[in-house]
């Protein structure tokens, strides 16, 4: 098969999934979920075959240990978040009014000056304080409404229910069977092509191991580590930024700057006029980076993924617009799949004669008299 109908092919193979998933969007979340799970917690399956287990005991093992766990979570841990989430929502815009008048305060005591050198002067300034307070405000009081209507409407609630049931049901299925799909669609590669497909399936085996998995254990240490530490401090809300920021560490720089920026309000807001709480909240949060940055990510996530943060962000977005929920869930394996698959492209087509071959004969005899000529004339 020539290249060109090579490339047509998986360009249409890739159109294809796209419409697949954005037809059947609104039904993929629990399935989605499940491949996840499937994924990340095969290795611990077969680790447990190793020991002496067989496939289903194994299966039903981790099952089983996951359930507790979500248990324990859903029995310790989400009262509290819901009840923080809850009064925060309505604490947001007394909140958002504070941080004004601060600002307010401190540039009429410090700023006064500047802003009439930069020609504002104090009516210039009051109108602009006035539209900003305003839109502030209605911005925090529709943000507000809008997370309290996906948490009450039934469309959130099927879509919760679902996949509080259908997961874990999909997801034993998936683990039960994992090797005999593998194998199947091993069996389906044409033989000429199949060791070159084998090695694009190990590369993007090895990016999406390392950044599922061990991105993973970071979303989680940053997590309790955010929470916990937060908490112990005593700064408001400290368990829902921690548990919203390790979640959102997943996105590369997004966790960090909303556990930065978050708990930096609460904590001027909560505490002011003293800087005390500021301080130690900066302190919780800028030890969890360094610890990420310096320990965690080196060691869980390594440097040969292969994902750029760009390139990750950008995937992000895209499939969560296109396909809510469940695109943020299948876009970091298509990332790692695409960024493989186009690294191999250009490989194939470097060494290729496309790009290798001269098309005129006299084109080579043609460049080389130009640079000779370029040579005698300097």
């Amino acid at each position: 098969m020539r290249l060109e109908w090579q490339i047509g092919f998986w360009i249409g193979a890739l159109l294809l999934l796209i419409l697949l998933l954005w037809l059947f969007s609104g039904v993929l979340l629990p399935f989605a979920a499940a491949m996840a799970l499937s994924y990340l917690l095969n290795p611990v399956v077969d680790r447990l075959e190793r020991l002496g287990l067989n496939r289903l005991g194994a299966v039903l093992l981790i099952l089983a240990g996951f359930a507790v766990l979500l248990g324990l979570i859903m029995v310790l841990i989400l009262p509290v978040f819901s009840r923080q989430l809850a009064s925060f929502l309505e604490s947001l815009p007394s909140y958002v009014v504070k941080i004004e008048d601060l600002g307010v305060r401190l540039a009429n005591d410090h700023g006064a000056s500047l802003l009439e050198k930069l020609g504002f002067g104090k009516a210039a300034s009051a109108d602009l304080r006035n539209s900003t307070s305003e839109l502030v405000n209605q911005a925090a009081q529709w943000g507000g409404s809008f997370f309290k209507s996906i948490w009450s409407s039934g469309a959130a609630l099927i879509g919760v229910v679902s996949l509080l049931v259908l997961t874990p049901v999909v997801t034993f299925y998936m683990l039960l069977d994992w090797e005999k799909m593998v194998a199947t669609v091993d069996s389906l590669v044409p033989l000429r092509h199949r060791q070159t497909v084998r090695g694009l399936a190990r590369q993007i085996d090895a990016a999406m191991a390392g950044f599922l998995r061990g991105q993973s254990l970071v979303c989680l240490f940053l997590g309790v580590w955010y929470g916990v530490g937060l908490s112990l401090i005593g700064l408001n809300f400290g368990l829902l930024i921690g548990i919203s920021a390790g979640f959102l560490s997943f996105i590369p720089y997004v966790g960090s700057l909303t556990a930065l920026i978050l708990s930096a309000i609460v904590a001027i807001v909560q505490g002011w006029p003293e800087w005390r709480l500021l301080a130690m909240a900066l302190g919780v949060v800028l030890a969890g980076q360094f610890l990420e940055g310096n320990v965690l990510s080196p060691k869980l996530v390594g440097g040969s993924v292969g994902l750029h943060p760009v390139w990750l962000i950008f995937a992000l977005l895209a499939f969560g617009s296109l396909f809510g929920f469940t695109g943020l869930i299948v876009a970091v394996p298509l990332a790692a799949a695409v960024g493989v698959i186009l690294r191999f492209a250009v490989g194939r087509y470097r060494e290729s004669k496309l790009y290798t071959e001269i098309d005129a004969p006299g084109s080579t005899i043609l460049i080389e008299s130009s640079a000779v000529g370029a040579k005698e004339r300097g």
